[in-house]
């Protein structure tokens, strides 16, 4: 099924992207490639002299823990940071390097983004194979009470996450990049918190000390590369251990078999669906690489084939958003398309499953807590092709170190509500008047902004057009656009003292009295009718 929305996507035009700077703290682990889709970025290591990246171009950003970088962009620039795992950062050259990226090679890059800033599920083999290889009886030695597998796959190669927002910060980048190899105290610098808080609150939330539990991370994603075929010495290196022989003693000290033995006997067992993303990121990263170093131009590898994730819950409203080709979100036995251009609210606490077709390429545009959001169904808006860098800037900006300055993660949550406010506005009885369908357009983009034309500097042949062609003063129309914006603003699940300062009211007594008189219901009453119509 499609959402029901207006997709009238031309209804607002992008605002000025503006100028972004890295906010990392501290000496950088793992190096950066930085790619410029528009615009300019700089760069400087040191304070040593800047070198500037133009659209078209990349520079790989070494790391040794000790360099400082500076990384800044111009206003108007849309530029992508990507991430090869800790671990092979000697694969890429020792210095700071400009090169050219090939122009096939573009959506392939921004889809390398979505991987690396998607959290990782799955695990690439039917769950009941690796359930059996790893988890059989008799297979492993004793383990703590606290450290004992639970039954199901899951628990037997991911360790729980923490709940606790620094321990859950450094969970989600080990996750990411098992290889990092930073201290607790330097995780704890990292995420402003003290070593002894983060041991404190990994052990409270997972009983497992923070070493167990980096153990366990490394391990699991051990399992997906051997389930891949990577060979063993490949798979230490990936996951963070400085030898073939480290990584056995740990895997067959957990699991009772060698990861030689592991991947002999998985390579026998049928696939479930293709490879992980943890293991797609990190071929895509080997390809990145390889394309850096050569000077000629390398052909694009080919784009992803269709996938979906496993059936999996959000703590937050996810909102993801189409850049190419076409996807689905299936909740239940419910499927909501998801077209080019269309962004979509994904609530949370639901389950559901996302999928793309084949050469498509969606991107995370950013994320709302219950509190901010009230929504019990997904939520779909289109945007134009022209918004396409603007909503990149966005994504790159939640899900990366590179953001403007004064950034708002709440930002994302209004530039929907205000898109899909002023498409489905756009079903307000309109003149056809040209001035008069101009001053309407201008209410339009301008509502609740103060300002604008007062109705008495309006000459009388547009107060002429309005009552002929709409049937409402143009002051009636005023206040009939008003209330249409706050019912979809409402109806997005924005609270009402919220939409009230949006539609141009001061104070939320005056506005619900406004909104009752025109809708015959409150604003609560009315979002509380269409939150039980979605269920």
């Amino acid at each position: 099924m499609v959402l029901p929305s207006s997709l009238a996507a031309g209804a607002r035009t992008p605002p000025p992207i503006p100028s972004a700077r890295w906010g990392g703290a501290g000496a950088p682990v793992r190096p950066l490639l930085l790619w410029v889709r528009t615009g300019a970025a700089h760069v400087r290591l040191d304070g040593g002299p800047v070198l500037r990246v133009e659209a078209g171009e990349g520079v790989w950003i070494p790391a040794d823990g000790r360099t400082e970088r500076a990384v800044t962009t111009e206003p108007g620039t849309v530029a992508f940071p990507l991430w090869p795992q800790g671990g092979l950062g000697t694969w890429g050259p020792p210095d700071l390097t400009r090169f050219d990226v090939p122009g096939g090679w573009q959506d392939w890059l921004i889809q390398l983004f979505n991987l690396q800033v998607t959290p990782f599920s799955g695990l690439g083999y039917a769950p009941e194979a690796i359930a059996e290889l790893l988890g059989r009886p008799g297979s492993r030695p004793p383990a703590p009470e606290e450290d004992r597998p639970r039954p199901g796959t899951e628990e037997l190669v991911a360790p729980a996450m923490p709940r606790a927002s620094g321990a859950r910060a450094v969970a989600e980048e080990l996750v990411r990049d098992p290889a990092l190899d930073l201290t607790v105290e330097q995780w704890a610098a990292r995420v402003l918190s003290s070593a002894r808080t983060l041991r404190r609150d990994f052990l409270a939330d997972t009983g497992l000390t923070f070493e167990r539990w980096r153990l366990l991370c490394r391990l699991g994603a051990a399992v997906e590369f051997l389930a891949a075929g990577y060979d063993v010495d490949q798979v230490a290196v990936r996951v963070g251990f400085a030898g073939r022989n480290g990584l056995t003693r740990a895997f067959k000290g957990r699991f009772g078999v060698t990861p030689r033995e592991f991947g002999r006997a998985l390579s026998a067992r049928p696939r479930a669906g293709g490879p992980t993303q943890r293991v797609e990121a990190a071929r895509h990263t080997d390809d990145l690489i390889r394309m850096m170093r050569r000077t000629d131009a390398p052909t694009a590898p080919e784009m992803l084939p269709a996938a979906s994730t496993p059936s999996h819950t959000n703590d937050v409203h996810v909102l993801s958003w189409i850049y190419r080709g076409s996807g689905y979100l299936d909740i239940g036995d419910r499927r909501y398309e998801r077209e080019r251009g269309v962004a979509t609210w994904i609530p949370a606490g639901t389950e559901h499953v996302t999928g793309l077709r084949e050469n498509s390429v969606s991107l995370p545009l950013g994320n709302a807590s219950a509190g901010d959001l009230r929504l019990a169904a997904p939520l779909q808006v289109r945007f134009s092709p022209a918004w396409d860098d603007y909503l990149m800037f966005c994504s790159i900006s939640a899900r990366s170190g590179l953001r403007p300055d004064g950034h708002d993660p709440r930002h994302v949550l209004d530039l929907f509500t205000e898109q899909v406010a002023a498409q489905r506005a756009l079903s307000v009885p309109m003149p056809v008047h040209p001035r008069a369908r101009a001053v309407a357009m201008e209410c339009l983009r301008r509502v609740g902004e103060p300002g604008g034309a007062r109705d008495a500097d309006v000459p009388a042949e547009i107060h002429r057009a309005f009552r002929d062609e709409t049937g409402m003063t143009l002051s009636r129309w005023r206040y009939a656009a008003r209330m249409r914006v706050a019912r979809e603003l409402l109806a997005g699940g924005a609270p009402p003292s919220a939409v009230a300062r949006r539609t141009g009211y001061a104070h939320l007594p005056t506005f619900s009295a406004a909104f009752s008189r025109f809708h015959g219901l409150s604003p609560r009453d009315y979002q509380r009718r269409e939150s039980e119509r979605s269920r």
